[in-house]
């Protein structure tokens, strides 16, 4: 039996995933059932400082129905995108969103008088994965989204790894092209510039003129044996086969979990990816290819989960088995 399923129902948490579109809160129990979620509009564009003062309003607002339930929230958990310290509680780099050097977590503590558990939105999304969804009873797993960006939880006993800096899983920032596009992390023919939604959208606009395609309409069109989008989703595909390649070899995981937006394809995806990879793969063990069960919930569910094993660990008897 999983740790947090024998965990008291009637403790409450509030969690916030916060993304460069929206943020995701929700009031959760125990058991992982939520009581209440919501959105806002993150609206980045006013600034890092402004992002963080609706970061707080917005947990004031989860606080506030907790309370009305008759059980207040005993702990926060909040997961952001970019390289994070989740020791410190910091955002070190979020690009997205125009932080650095962010002391989330203590703002947040500051302003809710509650203990707040802080992680990385990826990462965050392969524990929820990992307890409440494809990654159950697996023990080693890649929990990869594939949306605006590329990004991937690497789960090792039902953890999430995180790397001597906070960066590990910077999946979409494999170079797969050397020759390829200029990347926004400076590099040229990251994985990103052809396999996330943006670039597959991005690379039908320059190849049609036609603007405003969607990379769910490219899948489409490639479906109904258009040439442009036939041969952009394919390319695609093939990019994301190389880097998972290169990334079974290294890690040899016994899933890979594809979430985000990209993985609604289905089969259209699943089987040509699953093709692809066969045919890369030669002594390696081909990993399970399965798609996400927890959608976009994912990073929210695991900020909930953090905080939950942040009460859980306060709970425990010092030096007692918890």
């Amino acid at each position: 039996m999983s740790e947090h399923i024998a965990r008291p129902v009637d403790r409450l948490v509030i969690a916030l995933d916060v993304g460069g579109t929206q943020i995701k809160g929700g009031v959760f129990a125990g058991d992982g059932t939520t009581l209440h979620s919501e959105r806002w509009p993150t609206r980045a564009e006013r600034g890092p400082n402004a992002v963080i003062d609706t970061i707080l309003t917005c947990a004031d607002e989860l606080a506030a129905v907790a309370k009305r339930s008759g059980r207040p929230a005993e702990a926060s958990g909040i997961v952001v995108p970019g390289i994070v310290d989740e020791t410190s509680g910091t955002a070190v780099y979020s690009a997205n969103l125009g932080w650095q050097e962010v002391p989330v977590r203590q703002r947040l503590a500051k302003h809710l008088g509650l203990p707040v558990a802080f992680g990385h939105d990826v990462r965050a999304g392969g524990l929820a994965e990992a307890r409440l969804g494809a990654g159950r009873d697996c023990g080693d797993f890649l929990f990869v989204p594939l949306g605006t960006g590329i990004a991937a939880a690497v789960m090792a006993g039902g953890r999430a790894l995180s790397g001597a800096h906070g960066s590990a899983g910077e999946l979409g920032h494999l170079v797969v092209r050397p020759a390829g596009e200029p990347c926004s992390c400076g590099n040229h023919g990251c994985l990103e510039t052809l396999a996330s939604a943006s670039a597959i959208a991005r690379r039908y606009t320059q190849a049609t003129g036609e603007r405003e395609v969607t990379a769910k309409e490219v899948q489409r069109r490639a479906e109904a044996g258009e040439a442009d989008a036939a041969r952009i989703w394919g390319e695609g595909i093939e990019a994301l086969a190389d880097g998972l390649t290169a990334t079974v070899t290294l890690l040899d995981p016994e899933r890979i979990v594809l979430g985000g937006g990209l993985a609604k394809a289905g089969e259209p995806l699943f089987a040509p990816l699953r093709t692809a990879l066969a045919r890369r793969l030669t002594f390696q063990r081909a990993p399970q290819l399965l798609p996400a069960e927890l959608g976009h919930e994912a990073g929210c569910l695991g900020a909930a989960l953090l905080a939950q094993d942040l009460l859980h660990s306060r709970s425990r008897p010092r030096g007692g088995a918890g």
